[in-house]
């Protein structure tokens, strides 16, 4: 695949925006370092993923979505599938 294409690709999730829906979910009655050990990641990983700073891998968005209770759809677009889709 060429850098073109796969740089594309990646353009598609903003990941700042996933960072920011995190952050809504973690909210303010839990600590980074209490939802990082939650999740299985470093309170630095957390962080740097709260800011938007790196693409996360599924398996952090899976624990995530589990934990959390939103759908994978919800963490990397804002927009959960099941409610756009309700009346078709």
């Amino acid at each position: 695949m060429s850098r073109k294409i796969s740089r594309a690709k990646n353009d598609l999730i903003d990941w700042k925006a996933v960072g920011r829906r995190i952050r809504e979910l973690r909210g303010f009655d839990i600590t980074q370092h209490e939802f990082a050990r939650r999740i299985g990641v470093s309170q630095s990983y957390l962080s740097t993923v709260e800011h938007g700073r790196v693409e996360v891998g599924a398996e952090v968005l899976l624990a995530i979505s589990r934990g959390c209770g939103k759908s994978l759809e919800w963490l990397l677009t804002g927009e959960d599938w099941k409610a756009t889709c309700k009346d078709t």
